[in-house]
C-alpha cells in the first residue's frame, strides 16, 4: 500500500481510492494498535450513509469502538474474511483487514481529508495532549 495514496480522518479510518470509483475503508494502525486485539468486527449493511454515521463496530479485549462513514456514500461491498478472522485488522490493518468499500455521493470530498502527513501531525498532537 503506497501511503501517499491514502487519505485519513480524525477517528483514524484510512480511505482508499479504487480505480472503479469506489473507496476502500479500514482503521489506521495507530488505531488497531490502541484497540489491542480485535475478537468480532460488525460489517455495515449495503446500504447509504451519511457522513460521521457508524457503519461498523470493531470490538477488542479491551473496547467496543465505532468505524464511522468517513463521507456520504453507498456501501458497496464488505470484507466477509473478518467474520471468520477479525485478526486481520490486526495483522494487516492497511491491506487484508479493510471493512467496506463504498461509492462517495460526492468523490472530490476524498481529497479534501486528512493526507498521511496531516495524519502523522494528528497523532503527535494527541500523543502529547
Amino acid at each position: 500500500v503506497c501511503m501517499s495514496e491514502l487519505r485519513f480522518t480524525e477517528d483514524h479510518e484510512w480511505l482508499r481510492a479504487e480505480a472503479d470509483g469506489s473507496i476502500t475503508v479500514g482503521i489506521t494502525a495507530f488505531a488497531q494498535n490502541a484497540l489491542g486485539d480485535v475478537v468480532f468486527v460488525q460489517l455495515p449493511e449495503l446500504q447509504v450513509y451519511d457522513k460521521g454515521a457508524e457503519a461498523a463496530t470493531v470490538e477488542s479485549v479491551k473496547a467496543a469502538s465505532g468505524v464511522y462513514m468517513p463521507l456520504d456514500g453507498t456501501v458497496l461491498e464488505v470484507n466477509p474474511a473478518l467474520d471468520d478472522c477479525p485478526e486481520l485488522v490486526n495483522e494487516d490493518p492497511l491491506g487484508e483487514g479493510w471493512f467496506f468499500r463504498f461509492k462517495p455521493t460526492d468523490a472530490s470530498a476524498v481529497s479534501k481529508l486528512l493526507d498521511q502527513d496531516a495524519y502523522d501531525r494528528l497523532i503527535k498532537a494527541n500523543a502529547q495532549a
